[in-house]
């Protein structure tokens, strides 16, 4: 038996996503959504980040916080149609013994002192707002990049992104950037797997919006979008 160690939360996350769907199923399939990563007051030294700036990307561990404690040896992957049972370490699923995540991003700049202290700008995450990070560490490209891996069931029925209709008169409430990151999340059909209904009207929340959305076919029409109270 090896000893004991316990791991501490050394930064969260504040990301456009106030809620689990919506959210892209890995990360870096929207480019364009933006997010900061906000240190602990224990790690808030601005030595810490001290050359990660040379890096384009970082490798994120993170915490299923919404999972924690919850896990089975079988989940049903929605890449599978959310009706196939697969071992649980052979998928990317929240429901792990340990809820960990593991994420890469695309480190946009370092923001070495501000009032909370070093802030990182990151690009493509994929998490919840106020997510706990557990560690950061710099992406290597000659030795994280395997091109020739294979995929396994994650590779197969690999689907183009959805059309995306956003009325005009809905898409000018909305800051440029993040018109374009909510353009991205939709096209990469939030819905589960297995709905599939043109008649239903999905949601979910964005930036401080409810956005409203049906998908007949492959072209997915946001019939409304309303600011949070």
């Amino acid at each position: 038996m090896g000893a004991q160690w316990t791991i501490q939360e050394i930064a969260h996350i504040e990301s456009d996503f106030s809620e689990k769907f919506g959210i892209p199923r890995q990360s870096g399939l929207v480019e364009e959504l933006r997010a900061r990563i906000v240190f602990a007051p224990a790690f808030r030294d601005e030595n810490a980040v001290r050359g990660l700036a040379e890096f384009s990307h970082i490798w994120l561990i993170w915490g299923f916080s919404a999972n924690a404690g919850r896990w089975s040896a079988t989940v049903k992957p929605p890449r599978l149609g959310g009706n196939t049972r697969i071992g649980v370490f052979a998928t990317r699923s929240p429901f792990r013994p340990n809820s960990l995540g593991l994420s890469c991003v695309r480190l946009l700049r370092v923001e070495p002192q501000t009032p909370q202290g070093p802030v990182l700008h990151v690009a493509g995450a994929d998490l919840l707002d106020g997510t706990p990070i557990w560690d950061i560490k710099p992406y290597l490209p000659y030795a994280d990049c395997v091109p020739d891996a294979a995929a396994g069931f994650a590779g197969r029925n690999q689907e183009e992104p959805l059309a995306v209709e956003l009325p005009p008169e809905l898409v000018r409430q909305l800051p440029e950037e993040q018109a374009a990151a909510l353009r991205g999340v939709l096209a990469q059909d939030p819905r589960p797997r297995y709905q599939d209904d043109p008649a239903r009207v999905y949601g979910f929340g964005f930036g401080g919006w409810e956005v409203r959305f049906r998908v007949a076919g492959r072209c997915l029409t946001v019939v409304s979008l309303e600011k949070k109270t």
